[in-house]
């Protein structure tokens, strides 16, 4: 599916929307059930968006030739359950999201419309060990520049959802200690951004957002429990149990890539010995292939070996991938998600990457659910975290006003 025509997440929004007090109230609150159920869900039928605003088809319905009208929404005949029906989508008002995705390596900014349309986007190579002015500095720069390049002025930008590849604490929006950034620790990275930014921030850890593009721009919109695993630098993943993220007390979540696989294996820069990532991320990896080596090896150059059916590449993604497998089966035993979504720089391996994990899966978790669960590869790509990030934004209920008012 591409990533212009996003699959539906559902949410509930009913239960945060006012009650409703004169009939002139009452058709706006309506009208903005609507608007909100498309920015946070994408194209919808007039029956989904009933079940989701609590509305009457026929309410919905009437709503709906209002505001085509108006020119807030198109419609446009579908299918749905085989029967015939009408899609609902928001037009294009030129405001936009920004997702931005901060690696170790690299920087990604999107800028999305609304109606789920990607508008621009650009990635740029980070230094590594680069520090958290480094990295604002260039999302600041690039996303000026993308907003420049599309002739989006700055009161358009609605805000941004920002991705960070480590553990934040949510009380307080800092990166704590464990982040493969380890110049980041300690740094508020909501109040940095913010001031910078001048927008609406919203932080988030990028497998969070890996996991939320999942059920907002790829085809798993129907999925109530997945799991999302960003295998890169980092190894993390990010969960969605019955139809949310969740994040736990204080947010740190999905740290997988610290599951130890070798109580005997090397220290790990969270300072526990043999985790996955110490055997499974893309920089052991490279540190393996370089050994001998007189080419310089970096993720692209595996994955161009592996393709070629180069023996050595394939016995580290071999071994890597039953890593892999091995820690996702101790989360699917606790959790029993329905899809595991393998993200990251490696995507494009396809079986000869997930073969090795859908065996590791299968030989450490309970016969049924490693028969149940099914292990896909993202359609995203790279992509995936810096759409999480725009999803965030545009899922935002305070957003929905400024949509109608501004149609």
């Amino acid at each position: 599916m591409p990533v212009d025509s996003p699959s539906t997440a559902r949410t509930s929004l009913s239960a945060a929307l006012p009650k409703p007090g004169s009939q002139s109230a009452l058709r706006e609150q309506n009208q903005q059930r609507v608007i909100a159920a498309l920015m946070s869900g994408g194209p919808q039928t007039q029956a989904e968006l009933s079940r989701q605003t609590g509305l009457s088809t026929a309410t919905v319905s009437n709503i709906v030739k209002v505001m085509a009208a108006t020119g807030i929404v198109s419609t446009a005949p579908t299918t749905s359950s085989g029967r015939r029906a009408l899609s609902v989508i928001l037009n294009d008002n030129g405001q936009v999201a920004a997702g931005i995705d901060i690696g170790r390596r690299h920087l990604r900014v999107v800028l999305a419309s609304p109606n789920y349309r990607v508008v621009q986007e650009a990635s740029v190579a980070l230094p590594l060990g680069h520090s958290a002015v480094e990295g604002l500095t260039a999302a600041s720069d690039l996303l000026d520049r993308l907003l420049e390049n599309g002739g989006i002025g700055r009161r358009a930008l609605l805000g941004a959802g920002i991705g960070i590849p480590g553990p934040i604490d949510r009380r307080t929006g800092t990166v704590i200690q464990g982040a493969i950034l380890p110049e980041w620790v300690g740094i508020n990275i909501h109040e940095t951004f913010s001031e910078r930014l001048q927008v609406p921030v919203f932080i988030d850890n990028d497998a969070n957002l890996g996991a939320l593009a999942q059920v907002t721009w790829g085809p798993h919109s129907a999925v109530e429990n997945l799991m999302f695993m960003k295998v890169g630098s980092g190894i993390g993943s990010g969960l969605v149990l019955n139809g949310a993220l969740y994040y736990g007390n204080v947010g740190v979540t999905g740290e997988l890539g610290h599951t130890t696989i070798n109580e005997h294996g090397v220290v790990c820069r969270c300072g526990n010995r043999g985790c996955l990532e110490t055997v499974a991320s893309t920089s052991t990896m490279i540190e393996l292939l370089s050994r001998g080596s007189n080419e310089t090896v970096d993720t692209q150059r595996i994955i161009d070996w592996a393709l070629a059916g180069d023996t050595a590449a394939l016995r580290v993604i071999d071994d890597a991938g039953v890593a892999i497998g091995r820690a996702l089966a101790h989360t699917a035993n606790l959790i029993n998600p329905e899809t595991i979504v393998i993200g990251g720089p490696l995507t494009s391996l396809g079986d000869i990457l997930l073969g090795p994990i859908r065996r590791g899966l299968a030989r450490h978790a309970v016969p049924i659910i490693g028969e149940t669960t099914s292990v896909c590869m993202s359609s995203l790509g790279d992509r995936a975290e810096a759409l999480g990030g725009a999803a965030v934004v545009l899922a935002q209920p305070g957003l929905s006003p400024r949509l109608a008012s501004s149609a």
